[in-house]
């Protein structure tokens, strides 16, 4: 009998860590660093202050709460949901999870059985592989062309009498690529139609390049019936070590998903969510600013990346956190993601960690994530790439 846990793969980003043993860095060639999108900064100063009155002052903040959250949370979430998309949410339609990867893990025990698949484009976010492996789900593999775009007409020739669902990233881990409203219509008419899930993990919301609302899903008055949205406080409040999460979904799979939350953590952290709540009616202005240093290195990868460019290097997608990007060498991506480390000095992740194995774009492929590295930084790794030669 094989273990659950060995059906998958190691985790990418602990694997990618391993190749820097052995390695020495200069102070004048530091290592550049751009396999992991997390932030690597602490909260901002006026949020860490109200998490420190928090444990001298607040004692629920170190006692059991609800499974499903903390109710002044979710009504929050509901509200300020409910005005940037149009639509209607109430608080019983919101769960808080420790991080939004234990949201999706929760949401697959409500939705699936042994055998049963969901669809997945690639390139793909490696843990919702890794879970649905683990679960004894199956990812059935939905490919992207150069715009790294899913075509909802494609997976539709995917589904089989086993499909649960379909599980969408936008902005979209790896790519980067912000899926079109009309593309993610399509995708939710195709659920709705076909009597299965959407997973839309909008993890990334925060930093899209529209101020508008990415899409109208919940303005559908039956949204609840197909659509359940996964969304992270890490990103946004730099809360990553608190563990965060949101699902946002119908009060009859909540029932669900409470029975999966009560086995596994029992309940969120509870000084994270009190900072989350804090955050979202206090820092505004901090994470439009934020928002905006994020767009002004997005533009500094697209503007700066004609060097690549002249080499051979492609740009396929760019946004959020993310570049996604086709080198130009006989070599696969794993390999030459090594190489690089050694010989550029910059750690980053291969297209073959995000694709199912022997799939030929992800020889070809690396993820960049330039969520800690500054404008001047993304200057210097693209003169580190384009000054590689195998």
């Amino acid at each position: 009998m094989t273990a659950r846990t060995a059906t998958t793969f190691p985790p990418p980003v602990m694997e990618a860590r391993r190749w820097l043993e052995g390695v020495t860095f200069t102070n004048d060639r530091p290592l550049i660093n751009v396999s992991q999108a997390a932030p690597v900064e602490v909260p901002p100063e006026p949020l860490r202050r109200e998490m420190a009155r928090l444990v001298m002052e607040e004692p629920q903040a170190h006692l059991y709460g609800p499974v499903l959250g903390l109710p002044e949370l979710r009504s929050e979430i509901a509200s300020q949901w409910s005005d940037a998309y149009g639509g209607a949410v109430t608080p019983g339609q919101v769960a808080i999870t420790s991080g939004c990867n234990e949201a999706f893990c929760a949401t697959i025990e409500t939705l699936t059985a042994e055998g049963d698949e969901v669809i997945l484009p690639t390139p793909w976010y490696f843990n919702h592989k890794m879970w649905l492996d683990m679960a004894g789900a199956v990812a059935v593999a939905l490919p992207t062309d150069d715009s790294l775009i899913p075509d909802p007409a494609a997976a539709r020739a995917l589904i089989t009498p086993r499909t649960r669902a379909i599980a969408l990233v936008s902005p979209n881990n790896p790519g980067g690529v912000e899926y079109p409203p009309a593309v993610l219509r399509g995708f939710y008419d195709l659920c709705r139609d076909a009597g299965i899930a959407l997973i839309l993990d909008e993890t990334y919301r925060d930093f899209h390049s529209s101020p508008q609302a990415p899409h109208d899903l919940f303005t559908d008055p039956d949204w609840s019936d197909t659509l359940i949205q996964l969304y992270s406080f890490s990103k946004a409040y730099r809360l990553t070590g608190h563990r965060v999460g949101a699902m946002v979904t119908s009060a009859e799979r909540l029932a669900e998903v409470e029975k999966f939350l009560d086995t596994v953590t029992i309940c969120p952290a509870q000084i994270g969510q009190f900072a989350a709540l804090w955050g979202m009616r206090n820092l505004s202005q901090w994470l439009a600013g934020e928002r905006q240093e994020t767009l002004s290195r997005r533009a500094a990868v697209e503007s700066g990346f004609a060097p690549l460019a002249a080499q051979g290097w492609r740009l396929l997608g760019c946004g959020a956190y993310f570049a996604y990007v086709e080198h130009p060498f006989d070599l696969p991506s794993d390999v030459l993601a090594k190489r690089l480390v050694a010989e550029a000095g910059v750690l980053l992740l291969p297209g073959t960690m995000f694709t199912p194995p022997g799939d030929p774009a992800g020889a070809r492929q690396l993820r960049i994530a330039f969520a800690n590295v500054d404008v001047a930084g993304i200057g210097r790794l693209i003169d580190r790439l384009a000054g590689f030669a195998p």
